[in-house]
């Protein structure tokens, strides 16, 4: 199962980056996250592994994840390890002035005790609307943190 949702933020793609680095922190703006625990040394960066208590409705689950792509200010990936396998990306690209695209895909494998392909197609709308959300209130912690870029401002 793929989803992808993405959402037009009104800063540039460093400041967004300087707010999603952060690993910790998303627990400020998923929803489905309530905890992060790291499993490395190292909280940032490629082969940053992590355990993020998940939860979605009833279900609740320890979502094992490694950083695989660390790419500042346009790109982090996670290949997830745990019970729901697969990967994920964060992309972040500009867009107008000032402002940026960012965009999650993740592409997820269900365990068969969770419906496999059944309950993938099942959960598909119910991410999708979740994740919407968590780019929502993603938008609303960079902007609150972060000046906008002015079009005045020499180059």
């Amino acid at each position: 199962m793929t989803i992808s949702v993405g959402i037009t933020i009104e800063r540039s793609p460093q400041q967004v980056w300087d707010c999603l680095e952060s690993i910790e922190d998303h627990v400020n703006w998923m929803a489905d996250a309530e905890a992060i625990r790291f499993q490395t040394p190292h909280h940032s960066g490629l082969g940053t592994v992590f355990e993020c208590d998940t939860k979605v409705g009833p279900i609740r689950l320890v979502d094992v994840m490694e950083i695989t792509s660390w790419e500042p200010p346009h790109q982090m990936g996670v290949h997830h390890k745990g019970l729901v396998q697969g990967d994920g990306m964060f992309t972040i690209e500009a867009s107008g002035a000032g402002a940026s695209w960012f965009s999650w895909t993740e592409t997820l494998t269900f365990p068969w005790w969770m419906g496999g392909a059944l309950g993938a197609a099942v959960s598909r709308p119910i991410l999708r609307s979740i994740w919407r959300s968590n780019l929502k209130r993603l938008r609303v912690v960079v902007e609150e943190q972060t000046e906008p870029v002015s079009s005045d401002t020499p180059n």
